[in-house]
């Protein structure tokens, strides 16, 4: 069963009219008598009635942090703790630097662990080892990382970070030559929870479709959703995605590789390739109307409309192998308060299980008013 198809579940009610009648029935057959509701006495009983119902509210959301669904925060991670699976902390992104020197020397030249680059000023990238040139070497790559833990120093593009913040002799320039990548906040409660409910296929080895996903998503809070398959015995391929729909970078890919390569993770007979998953492209060509009736509020549904649309892209993107669902998409434009769809593009299409849709064009038009 799928967390999300866990049906809700109250420990204590904590109602204030069922509080109130129990109470009252309560006190009334103790005294002997009926309490208006001007008596003083209930009057009296309303204000124990609020601390009954903060005690019920109390004993409902204690009881439930003992669910894996319902759980939060340290309770969530106490669960964890039960099958072996540790919250996963805030990382920080790494590149790869290529360092360019002013001469070839006939000596060995030393760049020093952490000297640090910059694209900004703001956000700062060192070097993770010593880099050694022998003679004659005047250009060597080395990965950097950035100095502050988040999804910050992600999305800096081949070349941005190309400020030397400290000069060292001989060294003349430096530049990133893969996109800056694996920076990620502190793992969410919705990522741990669902890893925890994965961590049983991982008992044997990452020899199942659901032990490689789990071990994957290990590897980065940034990895939301993974496809695992299989075109011969002995080879498997791992498509990873990242939250909100993004790609995965090549030092991602790098990283899942050896992750999962490591030989208390990987069966001896599998060959593993980690792959970008596959993209769908499609177009969004749509028109809207909006009832004359809400003329007042068009503005606020035209934002509502276009913020609708936005959220179509994300859901789309943002799980592997999902169908591409018109359908969808003029479900919420209704909500959003949008009178009438039409919708050109896209139209209905199955996608396999390692593929991602992603619009390569956007264009939602509102056409005007029309009668109820």
């Amino acid at each position: 069963m799928k967390l999300k198809d866990v049906s809700p579940i109250t420990f204590a009610a904590a109602d204030p009219e069922t509080i109130d009648v129990e109470v009252v029935a309560t006190v009334e057959k103790l005294l002997g008598r009926k309490l208006e509701r001007a008596d003083p006495l209930r009057i009296f009983l309303r204000a124990v009635e609020l601390l009954l119902m903060q005690q019920r509210l109390l004993i409902d959301h204690v009881a439930k942090q003992n669910l894996l669904a319902f759980a939060e925060g340290e309770f969530l991670e106490r669960l964890g703790d039960l099958v072996g699976v540790k919250r996963l902390p805030a990382t920080a992104a790494w590149t790869t630097i290529e360092v360019t020197l002013s001469t070839a020397r006939e000596q060995v030249t030393t760049i020093r662990q952490g000297t640090r680059f910059t694209a900004d000023d703001e956000i700062y990238f060192a070097l993770d080892e010593p880099l050694i040139f022998l003679a004659g070497e005047t250009v060597k790559t080395a990965r950097a990382t950035c100095l502050v833990t988040g999804e910050t120093g992600n999305g800096y593009a081949v070349g941005e970070i190309n400020r030397v913040v400290d000069p060292q002799p001989f060294l003349q320039s430096a530049r990133n030559v893969t996109t800056s990548a694996g920076g990620s906040d502190i793992e969410s409660d919705d990522n741990l929870r669902e890893r925890i409910h994965e961590a049983p296929e991982a008992y044997s080895c990452a020899g199942s479709e659901g032990a490689y996903q789990f071990h994957t998503k290990s590897v980065s809070a940034l990895i939301s959703d993974v496809a695992v398959d299989s075109e011969t015995p002995g080879t498997v391929q791992i498509y990873p995605l990242l939250k909100g729909g993004q790609l995965p970078t090549q030092e991602i890919l790098d990283a899942v590789e050896a992750y999962l390569s490591k030989s208390t993770v990987r069966p001896l007979t599998d060959q593993l390739t980690i792959r970008v998953p596959t993209i769908h492209e499609y177009e969004i060509d749509l028109t809207y109307w909006i009832s004359r009736e809400n003329v007042t509020a068009a503005a606020e549904i035209q934002a509502a409309a276009d913020t609708a649309v936005q959220d179509y892209i994300e859901w789309q993107r943002s799980k592997l192998g999902r169908d591409l669902n018109p359908s969808r998409l003029i479900h919420m434009l209704l909500t959003a308060g949008v009178k009438r769809v039409d919708v050109r593009s896209p139209k209905f299409a199955v996608t396999d299980k390692f593929t991602c849709a992603i619009p390569s064009s956007v264009t939602a038009t509102f056409a005007g008013l029309e009668d109820f």
